[in-house]
């Protein structure tokens, strides 16, 4: 039995989800801030959704989204063009704001939650522009003095590439325009929408890539090293 295919085999009592990414556990994440410096601007809100795996189609979707309003931290920059952007108004009671070492907790919670349920070792940050939002929710970790986020501190899944090369469009909107998903402008630049919509996104990418043959990878490693082993024979006569 070659290794190519012990491995395989050992990985068959895994659950699917840890095999898709190399461990990782893909969250999707939107923020809304009141600028860009994630050191000295106002997280304002922030979601997470979480994705199920299919274990026998083998295909992704939405789970479970959690989303708060975020109060800004003290000495927070609040840039005015970014508000009128946005269209929050941080002062609004009505916000039903929480400060952000609650909704980062929260969230890092459900997600460790998910992570264990489906053996991964680490979570990964999936979102369009994925360095804007991994450098808030890096911020944010720090400002709160936790000592270690379930997310890689680096790495990420980039949606803005993803549909540039899956669908030629890098624009939220015109991505899932092109994917045929709806995408309603009206509520766009809010977290809690557009985090399920990119994970939407992100699902269609990745179930397509599944479809047309480029997942699992063990079936394309072992038919290569079928195709290897023939070589071999052949060139032996």
């Amino acid at each position: 039995m070659s290794e190519n295919t012990t491995a395989a085999n050992a990985n068959t009592d895994k659950p699917l989800l840890s095999q898709r990414f190399r461990g990782y556990f893909p969250v999707v994440i939107d923020v809304e801030t009141a600028g860009f410096n994630a050191k000295t601007d106002a997280l304002l809100e922030i979601a997470a959704t979480t994705l199920k795996l299919d274990e026998n189609s083998g295909q992704f979707s939405l789970d479970e989204t959690i989303h708060f309003n975020v109060d800004p931290f003290e000495g927070a920059n609040l840039e005015p063009a970014a508000l009128e952007f946005t269209g929050i108004d941080p002062t609004n009671p009505l916000r039903g704001a929480v400060d952000e070492k609650k909704a980062i907790t929260e969230i890092f919670k459900l997600v460790r939650k998910k992570m264990k349920a489906a053996g991964c070792q680490r979570a990964i940050i999936v979102a369009h522009n994925a360095a804007f939002d991994l450098g808030f929710v890096n911020a944010v970790t720090e400002r709160c003095l936790i000592k270690r986020s379930p997310f890689h501190p680096f790495v990420s899944f980039d949606t803005t590439t993803l549909s540039g090369l899956a669908l030629g469009q890098t624009v939220l909107a015109k991505a899932c325009a092109a994917a045929q998903i709806d995408f309603n402008n009206s509520e766009a630049h809010s977290a809690l929408y557009d985090t399920e919509k990119t994970a939407e996104l992100f699902c269609f990418i990745v179930n397509k890539w599944q479809q047309l043959g480029g997942w699992p990878l063990a079936a394309i490693a072992e038919e290569a090293e079928l195709d290897s082993d023939s070589n071999s024979i052949t060139s032996a006569n």
